[in-house]
């Protein structure tokens, strides 16, 4: 009988702090710069040179491991991670080991509408490496503006069973970091980046099978491409009756396959020892609590409380993919409590999200949520009707008009006169006996087509529900 295999999968991320300098000196935490222009004696390793803990990195680090449940350490310490490597000007990385500032917390993660839970071993604080530039005329060369940048590595528990959960598992974790202002979520630049640990195992069997690690894979898209050719590839070697070596592994993207980068033999003995420049580090209990207050309602809880209120779980999904659009739709909400958060919800979808822009943490949308709360306050007011709203929107944005003004100065409110709109449906009933005949027998499809003749008329301006309202009455009277 054929074995069938399952596979074990533990993810490590690799999330920057959304600091303005680096771990350890003050020089500038930015992409983008010019090489080597973002250096200075401490992330180039020169002699005599002293690291001090930046403040605002370990804020951060405490708030991501809260907003996880992790558990924070009193005192944690920093170690010497020895290994040479061209972009690491030290010849070690400054990392933390056996004594982390977090431990012991969960990530509840969402597929195909079940909640899954996996565990999360630690969060520990580091520096990132320097940057190996190739192509340089016919020469290699390396940027050390990412030296020291400070970084948060999330360890997870070896609890996912398939690709598809190894990349719900890193978006629900991405978006609590970005909801919390701890990351900005990119994962082009590298700033949120992924190695993922695979093994495969007979289905049924406890022990675990020879782990292999795919580093620094960074789009959501080839974390589970490589994952699921890693699997084939392990699970062809064992029906062989070949072993699976220990190893890390990279994926190309272009091939679709894994590639060897070093075999467990060849593999660094990292020699850690605690950093005799930086002394242990202390997080006292009010940096813990101050941390706990400022942690905002996490995407998965907003979304429940949306769905609650009426919201579609679809569009609720959407509009908590980034904090800025949390914040612009309960801020609309604010200014306009009576509308309801299902119509502003629903118009931000539809109009706003085309014309916002994100990159990182920032958004930027083409009208303020007051002109938003205003705009459809007109239309909960029958000043205007919706199909208007639209054309008073486009006529809103990137500019500082308040919505009413430019209905005033555009003619646009809503005819309600119920005389006209009657007389005028009178003469299109007269006028169209076959389709008011087939309304009086029950096809009341053909209401829209009435409808619609008076918004043609009225050039969109009338009111649909009271033409709807007058319809249904002069139908009945004849």
């Amino acid at each position: 009988m054929p074995v069938t295999y399952e596979p074990v999968i533990g993810l490590e991320i690799h999330a920057q702090l959304l600091t303005k300098t680096k771990l350890f000196c003050s020089c500038a935490a930015e992409v983008g710069a010019e090489p080597n222009q973002n250096v200075c004696p401490v992330c180039l390793a020169l002699p005599g040179a002293l690291p001090v803990l930046n403040a605002e990195a370990l804020r951060l680090a405490v708030r991501a491991a809260l907003a996880l449940g992790l558990t924070i350490a009193p005192e944690s310490v920093f170690a010497r991670k020895n290994y040479f490597y061209p972009d690491l000007p030290k010849g070690y990385q400054i990392s933390q080991f056996d004594r982390p500032y977090s431990s012991s917390g969960h990530l509840e993660y969402e597929l195909s509408g079940e909640v899954k839970r996996a565990g999360i071993t630690r969060i520990h604080m580091e520096e990132d490496a320097g940057k190996n530039v190739h192509g340089v005329g016919n020469d290699s060369a390396v940027d050390l503006n990412r030296a020291g940048t400070p970084l948060i590595e999330i360890v997870g528990e070896p609890d996912l069973r398939s690709s598809a959960e190894a990349v719900a598992y890193m978006k629900a974790l991405r978006e609590i970091l970005v909801a919390t202002g701890v990351n900005d979520g990119n994962l082009e630049e590298g700033s949120f980046r992924c190695d993922a640990n695979v093994s495969v195992r007979p289905k049924g069997e406890t022990k675990f099978g020879t782990r292999v690690e795919l580093k620094n894979i960074n789009s959501f898209r080839f974390v589970q491409k490589a994952i699921d050719v890693e699997i084939a590839r392990q699970i062809a070697l064992l029906e062989d009756g070949l072993a699976v070596v220990q190893e890390t592994r990279g994926y190309d993207a272009e091939g679709n396959r894994t590639y060897s980068l070093r075999s467990k033999e060849e593999a660094h003995d990292y020699r850690y020892f605690p950093d005799p420049d930086l002394p242990p580090v202390t997080i006292p209990s009010e940096l813990i609590e101050a941390e706990r207050t400022r942690l905002p309602e996490l995407p998965r809880a907003t979304r429940k409380r949306w769905i609650e209120e009426g919201i579609a779980e679809s569009a609720a999904q959407t509009l908590t993919q980034h904090p800025g659009l949390v914040r612009f739709v309960e801020d609309a909400r604010k200014h306009a409590p009576q509308l309801g958060l299902k119509k502003i919800a629903n118009f931000v979808q539809t109009e706003i999200l085309r014309g916002a822009v994100f990159h990182g943490l920032e958004a930027r949308f083409s009208v303020t949520p007051a002109q938003t709360a205003s705009l459809l306050s007109l239309v909960e007011k029958g000043t205007i009707s919706g199909k208007q709203a639209k054309e008073v929107f486009a006529l809103l944005e990137n500019t500082d008009k308040d919505p009413a003004q430019i209905v005033e100065e555009q003619g646009l409110s809503v005819v309600s006169d119920g005389g006209a709109l009657e007389a005028l449906l009178k003469d299109l009933i007269v006028k169209n006996p076959k389709q008011a005949q087939g309304l009086r027998d029950g096809k009341k499809q053909l209401a829209g087509f009435f409808v619609g003749q008076v918004m043609k008329e009225t050039s969109g301006k009338a009111d649909p529900k009271l033409v709807s309202e007058l319809l249904e009455k002069l139908i009945a009277e004849v």
